[in-house]
């Protein structure tokens, strides 16, 4: 059996963080979002992390981390919902990925488990996140962990191009 765990995450974690986002976003996104969209530069990213895990704008912004032995494999970032459309409390995950080569092992499910062990805690009584409308493969997944989509749509605009994405919501 694997060792495997989640945990909140450390600012040493950064640059694996930002290793499992920039891997996953271009085997992910590549067809989604447009090539200067996915051209970051994994430094400011990982500045990005860092400063997200070692200084978060408050108590309710988490990072947790996935583990596989002693390798970060995936991460889930979550903070309050910003919509004001929902009943509070409600929390946001704001990020759920897990570097494909690490994928269909159960990481996503760990990292989901221990965001709502964490929102359930704070007395929390829904979540969101978006979600690509075109990502079959989230919207799968978000569905077999009780997920659903609502009514809420956004549009983003990335390197000129607008993608749409879907909110979905689980009450906890």
């Amino acid at each position: 059996m694997a060792d495997v765990s989640v945990r909140p995450a450390r600012p040493s974690d950064a640059a694996d963080v930002a290793r499992v986002q920039l891997a996953t976003w271009q085997a992910a996104y590549a067809e989604v979002l447009p090539a200067g969209a996915l051209a970051l530069d994994v430094a400011d990213v990982t500045a990005a992390w860092e400063q997200a895990v070692g200084a978060p704008p408050s108590p309710h912004h988490r990072v947790l981390v996935a583990l596989d032995g002693q390798e970060v494999v995936g991460f889930a970032a979550c903070e309050p919902a910003p919509d004001e459309d929902l009943d509070a409390p409600a929390a946001e995950l704001t990020a759920l990925l897990v570097e494909p080569r690490w994928g269909r092992r159960g990481h996503g499910s760990r990292l989901v488990a221990a965001a709502v062990d964490l929102w359930r805690e704070e007395a929390v009584a829904q979540a969101v996140t978006w979600v690509f409308e075109s990502d079959a493969v989230v919207a799968g997944f978000l569905t077999s962990a009780g997920w659903g989509p609502d009514v809420a749509g956004r549009t983003l605009e990335a390197d000129g191009s607008a993608v749409r994405q879907r909110r979905w919501h689980t009450a906890l």
